[in-house]
């Protein structure tokens, strides 16, 4: 069974920094990419990054130049991905989820609460 964990979140000042981990196991298929999402109140769920299993990244173009999505490359049925966030903004609050997409369908973290406030 596929299970996602993140950890890593919780209150920051603006211009403050955190990272996120996201652990992946039971993971017995080829990973297409890994990735994070984040939902704000009263809003959808949005992209954040995205890396594939080549190692290329892709970014919101909200968070570009601040957040840097890494993952591990161990060969088992573990992976882990992260998520650096520097410069962090007041409009960065939000839950962020992690996302694992293969075999043609996408698997979703718990989420968990990234607030940047003073």
């Amino acid at each position: 069974q596929v299970q996602l964990v993140e950890s890593g979140g919780g209150l920051v000042q603006p211009g403050g920094s955190l990272r996120l981990s996201c652990a992946a196991s039971g993971i017995f298929f080829r990973v297409d990419t890994m990735g994070w999402y984040r939902q704000a109140p009263g809003k959808q769920r949005e992209l954040v990054a995205t890396i594939t299993s080549g190692g290329s990244t892709n970014y919101a173009d909200s968070v570009k130049g601040r957040f840097t999505i890494s993952r591990d490359s161990a060969k088992n049925a573990k992976k882990t991905v992260y998520l650096q966030m520097n410069s962090l903004k007041p409009e960065d609050t939000a839950v962020y989820y992690c996302n694992l997409f293969g075999l043609r369908r996408d698997y979703w973290g718990q989420g968990t609460q990234v607030t940047v406030s003073s």
